[in-house]
C-alpha cells in the first residue's frame, strides 16, 4: 500500500451542513482508510447560479461546529478565498498543490456522480481524482462509461434528507433535533439564520 496521504474533499454550500454531511464523510474516511476530509465550503457555486441562502462565513462557522467531533474532518476556506465561480477542477489542483504527492478522493452524493461527467472539466477532475459516491435506497442507474474504473461506492445510503427541507424546518420554528449536531442548532438560532428564505446572490 502507498504511504501517501489519502485526502478526500467535500465539496459544497453546506447550507446549512446536517447529519448525513457528517456521517458521510465519517464513512468515506473509515472505508477509503482516509488520513483527512476537507469540507470545502463554496462562496459562489456555478451549478446554483451563484445563489446561497447564507453567506460563505456564515455557513463555513458551521461546518466548523458540525465537524468537532470528527477525527480527521476541517473546514476549507479554500474557495471561498478564490474570485469567481468555485469550480471543482481548480480546488482539487489547489488540494494537490498544498499536498504535494496526496491521493484525492473527491466525496459526491449518487445524483451527483451521475451528473460528474456534465461538470466543468470532468477529465481533468479523475485525472485529479477517485470519486468516492454515497448509495441511494432504491435501483441505481448506472454511472456514465468516463467514470468506469475511477469510482467507488461507500456503504452509506443516502437518507433524503436535504439542506432545502432543513431550511424550511428552521423557518417553521420545527425541531432540529436528529437534523444537525447540537453545536450547530445553537449557532443557527443564536445567528438567526434562515428565517428569510430569500436567497444571496
Amino acid at each position: 500500500m502507498s504511504d501517501a496521504l489519502r485526502i478526500g474533499v467535500f465539496g459544497g454550500t453546506f447550507d446549512p451542513i446536517h447529519n448525513a454531511h457528517c456521517e458521510l464523510a465519517r464513512t468515506a474516511l473509515r472505508a477509503a482508510r482516509l488520513d483527512k476530509v476537507l469540507f470545502v465550503v463554496s462562496a459562489r457555486p456555478p451549478h446554483k447560479g451563484g445563489e446561497t441562502h447564507a453567506d460563505a462565513e456564515d455557513r463555513y462557522a458551521l461546518v466548523c461546529a458540525a465537524i468537532t467531533d470528527i477525527p480527521g474532518a476541517e473546514a476549507s476556506r479554500l474557495e471561498m478565498e478564490r474570485k469567481g465561480p468555485s469550480y471543482t477542477v481548480d480546488t482539487l489542483r489547489a488540494v494537490a498543490k498544498a499536498y504535494p504527492g496526496a491521493d484525492l478522493f473527491l466525496i459526491v452524493g449518487y445524483d451527483a456522480l451521475l451528473d460528474l461527467p456534465k461538470w466543468y472539466d470532468a477529465a481533468g477532475i479523475l485525472r485529479q481524482a477517485r470519486v468516492l459516491a454515497a448509495r441511494r435506497p432504491g435501483p441505481m442507474q448506472d454511472p456514465p462509461p468516463m467514470l468506469e474504473g475511477r469510482y467507488e461506492l461507500l456503504p452509506f445510503q443516502e437518507t433524503g434528507v436535504s439542506s432545502t427541507e432543513l431550511r424550511q424546518r428552521i423557518r417553521n420554528g420545527a425541531p432540529l433535533e436528529g437534523w444537525v449536531p447540537p453545536a450547530v442548532a445553537r449557532l443557527i438560532a443564536e445567528k438567526e439564520m434562515y428565517r428569510d428564505l430569500q436567497p444571496l446572490t
